[in-house]
């Protein structure tokens, strides 16, 4: 159904782009390609029909989609201002789309807001994973949650690293800057990574099926969380949830629980840091920024 539905806005876009008398022939190429790009999200995320519907919405959970694919800022603000660049086009937009003033560009922030998911949120965005039975949803979910993995790592993962895993109770990567790290892995990622074993031919990537891209893969789980986070959110939220939402939860628990274990607050720091495969400390607090406010972030 998607596709049907994103041919349809691209032929709304090649009207638009068609009439277009602005800009070098560079610029067109560009803004077009990007635009494109958010055509697709919004039918894969929202089944969008009519891109005069494109709310600010739409362009708050796009932002969110590019800078978790890791996008520089100066990327994210070019395909923006495509975006902006042909909804001023239409001539019966419904709504006002915000601009670079009113957007979180620069997420990266020290301490300024609490990313972590409540555990609720996290077991309802679980049942929605069953819902729809992928199972390889959840054991993403469950990686990402209990041992703070990337994106990038959950999807690279094939089955000799987790049978490898299982039998080491902790799982390795060769992560940023060439260094290695080893995290804990607990019961509940035991299990999910049991269920996949079982399905997934031995050699194969344990969660990117067979004939798709890592990237389509990764792509194609976030967009799921974005379906469904507005569902699953907990109602004080005013953050909305991301896949990198889910490291920052690993951090502030395995942060508590090293605390609540007898470990100084500058051992426990040290320890979260090297599950997460870093060595500052200012991007430590990145991901406890909910402790840095003096709470214990969500329950």
């Amino acid at each position: 159904m998607s596709n049907g539905i994103y041919s349809n806005l691209i032929a709304q876009l090649n009207k638009l782009h068609k009439h277009n008398r602005q800009g070098s022939i560079k610029t067109k190429t560009r803004y077009y390609e990007a635009m494109k790009r958010f055509c697709r999200f919004l039918a894969n995320v929202y089944h969008l029909e009519k891109l005069s519907n494109t709310s600010p919405k739409h362009i708050h959970d796009y932002l969110d989609y590019m800078q978790d694919n890791n996008l520089a800022t100066a990327t994210i603000k070019t395909d923006l201002s495509a975006i902006r660049f042909f909804h001023d086009k239409i001539s019966n937009q419904r709504h006002k789309l915000p601009d670079n003033s009113e957007l979180d560009l620069e997420r990266r922030s020290f301490g300024t807001e609490d990313r972590t998911w409540a555990h609720r949120e996290f077991e309802l965005m679980i049942t929605e994973a069953a819902k729809t039975n992928r199972q390889d949803y959840t054991t993403a979910l469950t990686l990402a949650y209990y041992a703070g993995l990337r994106i990038e790592e959950l999807f690279s993962i094939d089955t000799s690293m987790a049978e490898k895993a299982l039998r080491e109770h902790s799982i390795t990567f060769h992560g940023k800057g060439g260094k290695w790290r080893t995290v804990p892995i607990n019961e509940s990622i035991s299990v999910q990574l049991r269920k996949m074993l079982a399905v997934v031919p031995r050699g194969h990537k344990l969660l990117t099926p067979k004939g798709i891209t890592v990237q389509a893969a990764i792509t194609n789980f976030q967009q799921f969380l974005y379906r469904h986070r507005d569902h699953v959110k907990t109602p004080d939220r005013n953050v909305r949830l991301t896949t990198h939402g889910l490291r920052h939860s690993f951090a502030r628990n395995s942060y508590l629980k090293l605390i609540e274990s007898g470990e100084t607050h500058d051992a426990a720091c040290k320890q979260v840091s090297a599950w997460l495969g870093h060595e500052r400390k200012d991007v430590t607090r990145i991901y406890l920024a909910s402790l840095e406010k003096g709470g214990e972030g969500r329950v």
